[in-house]
Order: C-alpha cells, then structure tokens, then sequence
C-alpha cells in the first residue's frame, strides 16, 4: 500500500506546483491565492475523503492513493509559512493576518462540513 501514497503524492506534488504556477501568475497583488485556492480545496477533498473512509464507503486503497497520498501533497502546510513569512517580512501584515485567517478557518471549516454532510 505504501507505493500507492508514493503514486498519489507524485500527483499531488505535481498538480499543486501547475496549479499554483497558474494561478499566481494570473494574480494580481501580494496575497498568495494559489496557495490558498489548493489548500482550501485540498481540505475538502480530504473531508470528504475522510469521511468516506470512515464510514466504509471508500475500500483503503484509494484512502492511501487519494487521502494520504494525493491530499497530503496537494495541500501545503510548508508553503502556507513561507508565504506568511515573506509577507510578514515585507511588512504586509494586514495581508499576512487575513491570510492566515482565512486560510486556517475556511480550510477547517470546509472540511468540516463536507465531512459532517
């Protein structure tokens, strides 16, 4: 199983990287809305993820290709702190606290929700 969260991490990397890519190169202004677009995302895939696992609606393996794998990748907790350092030290705080914010409560909550749906 362990190769399987190795195959969805792969992906996960890759798509995350496109993504951002993307999306930040379209983006105007200091926040980074690549990074939060996918780690909002991210954390509602895994909610709902998680809670199909749980409830045994998903068989493992595509909790460790997708859950494990894909989301524990996809998602970025290293460079949510990145950003939020260099904001901070670019004396963007304003930016840096809605960031911070947002991204915690919306990631949790969405997560939540698809979770508890």
């Amino acid at each position: 199983m362990i190769w399987l969260i190795g195959v969805g991490g792969s992906f996960g990397a890759l798509l995350r990287y496109l993504i951002g890519d993307l999306i930040n190169n379209r983006s105007k202004g200091t926040f980074p809305l690549g990074t939060w677009i996918i780690n909002l995302t991210g954390s509602l895939l895994l909610g709902l993820l998680a809670k199909l696992h749980i409830t045994n609606q998903i068989q493992d393996w595509v909790w460790f290709l997708f859950g494990i794998g894909f989301c524990g990748a996809f998602t970025t907790f290293s460079t949510f702190s990145y950003e939020t350092v260099k904001l901070l030290l670019e004396k963007q705080y304003k930016i840096a606290f809605i960031y911070v914010i947002t991204s915690v409560f919306f990631s949790v909550t969405g997560a939540a929700i698809v979770f508890f749906i």
